[in-house]
């Protein structure tokens, strides 16, 4: 499994609207086989601030499996009005937990 983050750093005033657009791909990425859980999180100190955090069973999942699939123009096409505020998407493995 793998992590895949991504923040945004967007205008407090396109909240409820990004919030929206996420309501509306959730779905999309929880049908998905390759997706494990999601979610969206907002900073509490810089309300501007976001982060997604996507599970993938692997980094094939996501990047052959999930955007190679049907679902993928409709969730790029939800987010695509948000994309100059994404600060930064990777991928990323477990090192270590407690």
């Amino acid at each position: 499994m793998i992590v895949e983050y991504v923040r945004y750093e967007l205008d407090p005033d396109t909240a409820a609207e990004f919030e929206a657009a996420y309501r509306k791909v959730g779905p999309l990425l929880g049908r998905s086989p390759h997706c494990l859980g999601w979610e969206l999180r907002r900073s509490v100190e810089e309300p501007s601030q976001y982060v997604v955090r996507i599970e993938w069973d692997s980094q094939g999942g996501h990047e052959e499996g999930f955007r190679g699939s049907a679902d993928f123009p409709v969730f790029f096409d939800a987010l695509k009005v948000f994309a100059p505020g994404r600060r930064s998407m990777a991928h990323f493995s477990l090192v270590m937990a407690e």
